[in-house]
Protein backbone atom coordinates (compact mmCIF):
# COMPACT_ATOMS: atom_id res chain seq x y z
CA UNK A 1 0.00 0.00 0.00
CA UNK A 2 0.90 3.53 -0.87
CA UNK A 3 0.59 6.47 2.02
CA UNK A 4 -2.77 5.93 3.23
CA UNK A 5 -2.93 10.19 3.93
CA UNK A 6 -2.85 10.93 0.17
CA UNK A 7 -6.60 11.29 -1.11
CA UNK A 8 -5.56 9.77 -4.16
CA UNK A 9 -5.04 6.00 -2.49
CA UNK A 10 -8.97 6.38 -0.88
CA UNK A 11 -10.82 5.58 -4.69
CA UNK A 12 -12.80 1.86 -4.19
CA UNK A 13 -12.36 2.47 -0.43
CA UNK A 14 -16.37 3.60 -0.35
CA UNK A 15 -16.99 -0.35 -1.63
CA UNK A 16 -14.57 -2.44 0.57
CA UNK A 17 -16.49 -0.63 3.55
CA UNK A 18 -19.74 -1.45 2.28
CA UNK A 19 -19.11 -5.10 1.92
CA UNK A 20 -17.40 -4.77 5.26
CA UNK A 21 -20.60 -3.85 6.20
CA UNK A 22 -22.58 -6.25 4.52
CA UNK A 23 -20.50 -8.88 5.81
CA UNK A 24 -21.08 -7.52 9.27
CA UNK A 25 -24.97 -7.57 8.96
CA UNK A 26 -24.54 -10.57 7.33
CA UNK A 27 -23.25 -12.25 10.80
CA UNK A 28 -25.09 -10.14 12.59
CA UNK A 29 -28.15 -11.63 11.08
CA UNK A 30 -27.46 -15.17 11.29
CA UNK A 31 -26.73 -15.07 15.34
CA UNK A 32 -30.20 -13.59 15.22
CA UNK A 33 -31.67 -16.84 13.72
CA UNK A 34 -29.55 -18.86 15.72
CA UNK A 35 -30.67 -17.35 18.88
CA UNK A 36 -34.51 -17.00 18.08
CA UNK A 37 -34.07 -20.92 17.43
CA UNK A 38 -33.11 -21.41 20.99
CA UNK A 39 -35.81 -19.14 22.43
CA UNK A 40 -38.49 -21.19 20.77
CA UNK A 41 -37.57 -24.38 22.18
CA UNK A 42 -37.39 -22.37 25.31
CA UNK A 43 -40.57 -20.60 25.19
CA UNK A 44 -43.35 -21.80 27.24
CA UNK A 45 -46.64 -20.19 25.79
CA UNK A 46 -48.32 -20.95 22.51
CA UNK A 47 -48.29 -16.87 22.07
CA UNK A 48 -44.58 -16.50 22.58
CA UNK A 49 -43.70 -19.39 20.39
CA UNK A 50 -45.55 -17.43 17.77
CA UNK A 51 -44.09 -14.24 18.05
CA UNK A 52 -40.60 -15.34 18.41
CA UNK A 53 -41.22 -18.00 14.77
CA UNK A 54 -42.80 -15.24 13.33
CA UNK A 55 -39.78 -12.92 14.04
CA UNK A 56 -37.40 -15.91 13.31
CA UNK A 57 -39.24 -16.14 9.70
CA UNK A 58 -38.76 -12.15 9.56
CA UNK A 59 -34.97 -12.64 9.77
CA UNK A 60 -34.62 -15.56 7.84
CA UNK A 61 -36.10 -13.83 4.97
CA UNK A 62 -33.77 -10.19 5.65
CA UNK A 63 -30.39 -12.74 5.57
CA UNK A 64 -31.69 -14.22 2.09
CA UNK A 65 -32.11 -10.75 0.83
CA UNK A 66 -28.59 -9.65 2.38
CA UNK A 67 -27.43 -12.66 1.01
CA UNK A 68 -29.08 -11.42 -2.70
CA UNK A 69 -27.56 -8.24 -1.91
CA UNK A 70 -23.91 -8.99 -1.77
CA UNK A 71 -24.41 -12.06 -4.29
CA UNK A 72 -25.13 -9.76 -6.49
CA UNK A 73 -22.38 -6.93 -5.76
CA UNK A 74 -20.02 -9.89 -6.17
CA UNK A 75 -19.37 -9.37 -2.40
CA UNK A 76 -19.76 -12.99 -2.01
CA UNK A 77 -19.86 -16.25 -3.32
CA UNK A 78 -22.27 -18.34 -1.69
CA UNK A 79 -22.32 -21.12 -4.98
CA UNK A 80 -18.86 -20.83 -5.97
CA UNK A 81 -16.05 -22.10 -3.36
CA UNK A 82 -13.03 -21.35 -5.66
CA UNK A 83 -14.56 -17.46 -6.23
CA UNK A 84 -14.81 -17.41 -2.17
CA UNK A 85 -11.81 -18.28 -1.53
CA UNK A 86 -9.75 -15.72 -4.02
CA UNK A 87 -12.18 -13.49 -2.60
CA UNK A 88 -10.80 -14.17 1.11
CA UNK A 89 -7.42 -14.22 0.41
CA UNK A 90 -7.83 -10.82 -1.29
CA UNK A 91 -9.48 -9.93 1.90
CA UNK A 92 -6.90 -11.24 4.32
CA UNK A 93 -4.16 -9.54 2.46
CA UNK A 94 -5.70 -6.17 2.55
CA UNK A 95 -5.90 -7.01 6.19
CA UNK A 96 -1.90 -7.37 6.50
CA UNK A 97 -1.40 -4.30 4.44
CA UNK A 98 -3.24 -2.44 6.70
CA UNK A 99 -1.44 -3.67 9.50
CA UNK A 100 2.49 -3.20 8.00
CA UNK A 101 1.13 0.62 7.37
CA UNK A 102 3.50 3.32 9.06
CA UNK A 103 0.91 5.33 11.09
CA UNK A 104 3.53 7.90 12.27
CA UNK A 105 5.54 8.39 9.05
CA UNK A 106 8.69 10.51 9.68
CA UNK A 107 7.77 12.83 6.78
CA UNK A 108 3.67 14.10 7.76
CA UNK A 109 3.65 17.12 5.90
CA UNK A 110 0.82 16.75 3.65
CA UNK A 111 0.54 20.52 2.16
CA UNK A 112 -0.70 20.54 -1.10
CA UNK A 113 -2.87 17.31 -1.01
CA UNK A 114 -5.83 18.96 0.12
CA UNK A 115 -7.71 22.45 -1.24
CA UNK A 116 -6.59 25.34 0.63
CA UNK A 117 -8.68 28.46 1.15
CA UNK A 118 -6.95 32.05 -0.20
CA UNK A 119 -4.98 33.81 1.93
Amino acid sequence: MKDYQDPIHSVGMAEKVDSAIALDLLITVKEAVRNYSIALTEAASPEVRTTIRNQMEAAITYQQEVIQLMSDKKWFFPYDVQEQQALDIKAAQTAVDIAELDLFPANNNRKGLFPVPPQ
